[in-house]
């Protein structure tokens, strides 16, 4: 077991971490415990609290993330078929560009200092997926050096890039959502100020719940990551 701090850096909602990055974090240590053929998937149970101390536990039965006796997160091996759909065709990095400038979030953000996509959070990736048709998003990303490891990006960051990328294909303004489940399988790691585009697609929803998918793709038009996610239809006002 050990212990990590969700920073204020890294919050979604205004009080509550961001979904991938705390998704990142369990996924990230089940990596060690999976085997050919899987991938971790995390479920949020809670909203993750900022500042506090929290028990990261991994073994052979999962991961789990805990406040004392609350459940924040769990993690388990899936087989990797889960994600034979999840990756989208790319989109050339000019045509990502020209998508940002039609980014919803620079207007009406529900959670505007989002680690991943907040325009407010000058310390955030600063992502702006914006729509590129077909139920579709596109944006560019040149990850900063308090992101890597050895000139690397470290995973747990690829793993909050491939957030919000596919919770802009929600309509966030007529149904505002946060992540309740993420999927994800890392293939690579970009290097520091490599341009990457990230794609999001819309896949379905039922009730409560929306469903997408994420691409991450390097300069050179790799897979470095792909993702599904299962979305929760909320109040923000309830987060915020």
């Amino acid at each position: 077991m050990t212990f990590v701090r969700v920073d204020q850096r890294f919050r979604g909602p205004e009080r509550s971490g961001n979904g991938g990055y705390v998704a990142g974090l369990v996924g990230t240590a089940l990596t060690g415990q999976l085997t050919d053929g899987q991938v971790p998937r995390v479920r949020l149970r809670m909203p993750p609290p900022l500042q506090k101390d929290l028990a990261l536990s991994a073994g052979s039965e999962g991961a789990a993330l805990t406040d004392g006796d609350e459940l924040v997160a769990d993690g388990a091996a899936v087989d990797s078929g889960f994600l034979a759909d999840a990756t989208i065709d790319p989109v050339a990095p000019d045509e990502a560009r020209a998508a940002e400038a039609a980014y919803r979030g620079l207007q009406d953000h529900p959670f505007p200092n989002c680690f991943v996509c907040g325009p407010s959070n000058q310390a955030g990736l600063q992502l702006r997926p914006g729509p590129i048709g077909d139920g579709r998003t596109a944006c560019t990303w040149q990850p900063a050096a308090d992101l890597a490891t050895d000139g690397l990006v470290d995973e747990l960051f690829l793993w909050a890039a491939l957030d919000c990328p596919g919770g802009w294909t929600i309509d966030l303004e007529g149904r505002p959502s946060v992540l309740g489940q993420l999927t994800a399988c890392i293939d690579a790691r970009p290097q520091v100020g490599e341009e990457c585009v990230a794609l999001g697609r819309y896949l379905g929803e039922d009730g409560r719940k929306t469903f997408t998918a994420s691409t991450l793709y390097d300069a050179d038009g790799r897979v470095l990551a792909r993702a599904k996610h299962t979305w929760i239809t909320v109040d923000p006002a309830a987060f915020n």
